[in-house]
């Protein structure tokens, strides 16, 4: 017999609107950099394979249609990882700030670990959206394994946001 799932919707408050702002915009000048990191790349790595080209004595390495063949390509490829890093992260995190809701999800603990290294301690859940959390001493000890707790998360980018 399985646990049934309950979930549900709220509207974010606004210090949970604010911490998904500042996500959104670490996320936007990371694909950026990203972006700036690679764009350079794909106009001057054509030119490098030319010049490789020339050194051992292949005829017409400096052509103008390979060189433009192999730039478009690298564009091609970067346009499209770009895409896909921009859908899985920060199109999701936009979504939730357009949509300006929250899942509220109930869960089970089961089980309970203290980290000494870092002296933190937390909680295993049942979740599939998160696995554990990290909980306050005080509510480490008030918890026990098989006790049902709220986790908050961004409905679309599954942004951890707190547990009650």
């Amino acid at each position: 017999m399985g646990v049934a799932l309950i979930r549900h919707l709220e509207p974010l408050n606004a210090d949970e609107r604010a911490f998904l702002k500042r996500r959104e915009t670490r996320e936007r000048h990371q694909l950026y950099k990203a972006v700036r990191i690679m764009m350079p790349f794909c106009f001057v790595l054509p030119f490098a394979v030319a010049w490789g080209e020339a050194i051992i004595g292949r005829e017409n390495p400096f052509s103008a249609l390979r060189y433009f063949a192999g730039v478009c390509i690298l564009l091609g490829l970067v346009l499209v990882s770009v895409f896909i890093g921009y859908r899985s992260s920060l199109h999701l995190v936009r979504q939730d700030l357009l949509k300006s809701t929250k899942t509220v999800e109930q869960v089970r603990i089961t089980g309970k670990r203290f980290m000494p290294h870092d002296n933190t301690c937390h909680a295993y859940l049942d979740s599939r959206i998160r696995l554990s959390i990290e909980v306050s001493p005080e509510d480490f000890d008030q918890f026990q394994i098989g006790d049902t707790i709220h986790i908050e998360y961004s409905t679309r980018a599954k942004a951890y946001l707190g547990y009650s």
